[in-house]
């Protein structure tokens, strides 16, 4: 008898706990990209910062939210100067298949959304940006260390054995041939096609027009707006806004983020002791939408 008063007021703490559990559920920010139990419509948000230098996590992401049905739309936020050239590529062609074939994307442009940032936000049916947005810089760079003059101050030479005239093209040891300087160009060169390709079709503007601004300047949001790069001025909150409008969403949508990635710890040590050149260095390898304000001309 003196135990059924402990399993009552047992039952009456777990009941109470569940039901707390679900509130929190309903009431709380989603991250994670899960349905849940929601009580308001949905908007799943895509944040891209910093120097891209991959694409997987990002694409699982966008397609998580494509296949999510109680998602309405997909927002991607970018603040970054650009970085690798075929992430960039596959995270746009990812997005604008999306917005064409599933649902709406739309695009806010944080800071800096330059070089491949931009190249990302041409996918979306809108983009948004402040007036002091850093948006442009359509182009594409290679670069490569230059240590002839060190090696030979230390006296150190090295010998190369190779299968063909190119294979050790850009060594850091030895000075670029004018045969290889007109190979790297026309690879530029093709690249660069390629990004004003998108650009055209993106914001559907005639091929000139937008050659004409694919010498690597950036703009300003407020200009970016007048040469049609952008469509509205306004932060990310407006487009919510606007988006929820356009959508005849009523009342304020439920913003879903991406559920957070944590990398094993021993990957984490390691690359908090990279130091900032090294980490510069193995980042800038290989073809780049990136504006780079600090880079060399020469």
């Amino acid at each position: 008898m003196v135990k059924r008063p402990i399993f009552i007021a047992l039952g009456v703490f777990f009941t109470i706990f569940i039901l707390l559990a679900l509130l929190l559920m309903l009431l709380s920010p989603d991250r994670g990209g899960n349905a849940g139990l929601g009580l308001h419509e949905k908007l799943g948000v895509i944040e891209i910062e910093g120097a891209i230098a991959e694409s997987r996590k990002t694409i699982e992401d966008i397609l998580d939210f494509a296949e999510d049905k109680s998602i309405r739309a997909i927002l991607v936020r970018i603040d970054s100067p650009g970085g690798a050239v075929g992430p960039s590529q596959e995270i746009h062609d990812e997005l604008r298949r999306i917005d064409a074939s599933v649902k709406p994307v739309y695009v806010s442009l944080g800071s800096v959304a330059a070089s491949g940032g931009y190249y990302i936000a041409v996918a979306g049916r809108k983009i948004y940006a402040n007036p002091g947005t850093l948006t442009g810089s359509i182009g594409v760079i290679m670069e490569f260390p230059d240590l002839v003059a060190l090696l030979d101050k230390i006296g150190l030479t090295k010998r190369v054995i190779k299968s063909g005239a190119f294979k050790d093209i850009g060594s850091p040891v030895r000075a670029m041939t004018a045969a290889e300087r007109r190979l790297l160009q026309e690879l530029i060169d093709d690249v660069h096609q390629q990004f004003v390709a998108a650009v055209c079709a993106g914001r559907d503007l005639p091929q000139e027009q937008i050659a004409s601004l694919a010498d690597g300047r950036i703009f300003t949001g407020r200009q970016a707006l007048d040469l049609h790069l952008i469509d509205t001025l306004g932060g990310f909150q407006q487009l919510v806004r606007d988006v929820a409008a356009d959508l005849g969403i009523k009342g304020k949508p439920k913003l879903i983020y991406p559920k957070e990635e944590h990398p094993p710890l021993l990957d984490y040590l390691l690359e908090q002791r990279l130091t900032t050149p090294l980490r510069h260095l193995l980042q800038q390898q290989g073809l780049m939408f990136l504006w780079r304000p600090l880079s060399s001309d020469s």
